[in-house]
């Protein structure tokens, strides 16, 4: 099982500016990809953004490209997501998660990351 932790949630006025990090001590190469997921109340769990880890390719979600940008450090085995111009429809719970067997559908499919890490909270205010 791959820990995943991440950190970074807070409470910040709209406008603002976060970066979550997702520490993965247990990432290897066998770490094919890595996800920041989120979760508002009463709404389904959706896709933000994706990275492989191996070339480094970025993947996001259409209405959030732009404003978010994942990102990866190797060397510390993190993740992470930097979010600007934060809007109160921001505020959910964000996940990140990790793929590390092979999946056949698309980056946005939760079902493709077999490791969760329990989230942190962003909550953005008008």
């Amino acid at each position: 099982q791959l820990e995943l932790m991440e950190c970074g949630g807070g409470s910040v006025q709209a406008g603002g500016s976060l970066t979550l990090s997702c520490l993965a001590p247990g990432y290897t190469s066998n770490t094919y990809s890595m996800a920041w997921l989120r979760q508002a109340p009463g709404q389904e769990r959706e896709a933000v953004a994706s990275i492989w880890t191996g070339g480094g390719s970025t993947f996001y979600h259409d209405s959030m490209k732009g404003r978010f940008t994942i990102s990866q450090d190797k060397v510390k085995k993190t993740v992470y997501l930097s979010i600007n111009t934060l809007k109160p429809e921001d505020t959910a719970m964000y996940y990140c998660a990790a793929q590390s067997e092979t999946y056949p559908g698309t980056w946005y499919d939760r079902a493709r990351y077999n490791h969760w890490g329990p989230g942190t909270q962003v909550t953005v205010s008008s």
